[in-house]
Formats: C-alpha cells, sequence, structure tokens
C-alpha cells in the first residue's frame, strides 16, 4: 500500500436528526423468498435448477434450502442480480460471490441457514435492542442478522467510515457493494505492504471513534477486516456489530481497540489499545442516530480526526 496507490484519508460525517434508541426495526417474518419458494412455480424450478448446477455453488448445494433460491430467484427478478460470478471467500456462516448488476459488479453474500455455530451469533444478538423477542429460531436468527448488517453499514457509512454501500437484503441474502478490480478482491490490511502504517492508524482509530460516536462497536476489527481498495481503507464484516447499549459492548470495544493497536505497533507505530481505548471515550459523543436517514455521499471532502481540528482552531 503505498502513496502511488492513492492518499487515503477521512470523509464528512452527517448532520443526522433524532436523538434516542431509534434504531431501525427488524423484520424477521417470512419474505417474498419464503413465498416464492413455497410456490414453487416453473420458472423457479427452472432457475433453481441452474443455479445447483452452476460450477460456483455445486459445492455449496447442499447448505442452500429451497427459500435461499427464492432470495436469489427474487434479487433477479428484482433488477439486483443480472448474471452470477464466482465466489469471493467461503466461511463457516456464509459465502461471498461476485454477480453482474446492470454495468457494474456487485459482491452476493449468501448465510447457511444451516451454520453450526448459532451460539456465537446470539451473543451479538442478545442485548441489542433491535432483536428483542426473535427466540432460536434458526431461520429467524439469520434473517435477523443479515438485516442487522445491512443497518449497521448504513449507520456506519452516515457516520463518514467507509464500507461497503449495502443494495438490497431479502431473507438470508445481502447484495452490497463488490470491493475489487478485475484482478479480484481488494486486499486486506494483513495481505499488504503498508507504506505510512502510522497514516493508516490514524484513519482505522478515527474510524473506531466514529462507529461509537454512531451508537456502534465492531466487535470484531482487526487487519483482517479493514480493506484497502482505491487508496482508501474499508472496514467490512458488520454482521456482529453491536450496539452501545449492548450488555457486551465494552468488552467487545477494548477487543477491537486492542487487535487494531496491537497490529500497527508490529507495523512500528506508537500505538497501545488503553490509548486507542481513551480516544475513542473521550471525543466519542454517541447519540443513537434515527436509523431511517439518507445514505452518506461517498465523495464528501475529507476532513481531519478531533486532534487535527484541536490543531486547527
Amino acid at each position: 500500500m503505498t502513496d502511488s496507490e492513492g492518499e487515503f484519508g477521512l470523509l464528512e460525517t452527517e448532520e443526522v436528526d433524532g436523538v434516542g434508541d431509534e434504531w431501525e426495526e427488524i423484520d424477521v417474518s417470512d419474505t417474498d423468498a419464503d413465498r416464492i419458494a413455497r410456490k414453487r412455480d416453473r420458472e423457479f424450478s427452472e432457475f433453481r435448477k441452474r443455479i445447483k448446477d452452476a460450477d460456483q455453488f455445486k459445492v455449496e448445494a447442499s447448505v442452500f434450502d429451497d427459500a435461499t433460491y427464492g432470495a436469489l430467484y427474487k434479487l433477479v427478478q428484482d433488477g439486483h442480480i443480472d448474471a452470477f460470478g464466482g465466489p469471493i471467500s467461503t466461511g463457516k456462516e456464509a459465502n461471498v460471490y461476485t454477480a453482474l448488476s446492470g454495468d457494474k459488479e456487485v459482491a452476493v453474500k449468501v448465510y447457511r441457514i444451516n451454520a453450526s455455530d448459532f451460539k456465537d451469533m446470539r451473543s451479538y444478538l442478545d442485548g441489542d435492542p433491535r432483536f428483542e423477542g426473535i427466540g432460536s429460531d434458526k431461520k429467524k436468527v439469520v434473517t435477523a442478522w443479515v438485516r442487522k448488517e445491512s443497518s449497521n453499514l448504513k449507520r456506519a457509512r452516515r457516520a463518514g467510515v467507509r464500507t461497503p454501500e449495502p443494495i438490497a437484503v431479502e431473507r438470508n441474502v445481502l447484495v452490497m457493494e463488490y470491493l475489487g478490480t478485475e484482478e479480484g478482491r481488494s486486499k486486506r490490511l494483513s495481505e499488504v505492504h503498508i507504506e505510512n502504517p502510522e497514516t493508516a492508524y490514524e484513519v482505522v482509530k478515527e474510524y473506531t471513534r466514529r462507529l461509537y460516536d454512531a451508537g456502534l462497536v465492531h466487535g470484531d476489527l482487526s487487519e483482517y477486516n479493514i480493506v484497502f481498495h482505491e487508496g482508501q481503507l474499508y472496514i467490512i464484516d458488520l454482521g456482529q456489530a453491536v450496539t452501545i447499549h449492548h450488555p457486551n459492548a465494552d468488552e467487545f470495544l477494548e477487543r477491537d481497540c486492542r487487535n487494531v493497536a496491537n497490529f500497527f505497533a508490529r507495523q512500528g507505530v506508537d500505538a497501545t489499545p488503553e490509548d486507542l481505548l481513551a480516544y475513542v471515550r473521550e471525543y466519542a459523543t454517541p447519540t443513537d442516530k434515527d436509523d431511517t436517514a439518507p445514505g452518506s455521499d461517498d465523495d464528501a471532502v475529507p476532513q481531519g480526526t478531533p486532534a487535527d481540528r484541536r490543531d486547527d482552531e
């Protein structure tokens, strides 16, 4: 990661009206995907067969239920997907694929309903005001998780944190901006040489504060989910991010600060978990801004960190 690849900077945050616990309500009732799967008309059956026979889905076909095919079918019908590409990544809970949407490439994240570690998911959902009363139904848990990820991405972007833009959600499938080029997906910080680690750390440090300022704690922040894309740093994988009211929010924030500071310390930066945590808590003023406000503008003029602004005053 060098200066010649672009100078990463910060976005302007948005002014959003509303304070209090004004979080977007999460609906986990049956979606059009479930209804399509139950109906199983000829067109859906043909689509399901094509997907099951496609090379990039063959290995994972056994973990896709009919309603997952229904979700993909509905996303195609709605114009969010025109053609499927290959896999970007595979994991225990979800696989990510490329797809075409019009003239642009998008990422399609498909969560497995039959994922094996729902206990880990529950630890992030329980105590979140958006997910009271969901119970232990696997389908409802995963549906809530996917909508939670979309909601968290929107909120982070409004706070001035670069993340993939969420495009559409259907049941256990999330369509979002693809961070990559014709050569493949963009690299994580763990996969690149950081030419200016001090500057990168200041950006990630400010991202951590801005997330907290927006009422969120990432919960799994590290060099493995910070991506270098087109000269900028992006935060990914916000499915597990919790509100600051979550009973484990402080523990998750401390872990995020420890992971980030320790990584950059290994790059030669004067960074400690204690200093990063103190920075977030001193300069963040979370207000639980309204989740229904418009998305952030990625072309906004970069602005400095609170420390930069103090120096200018």
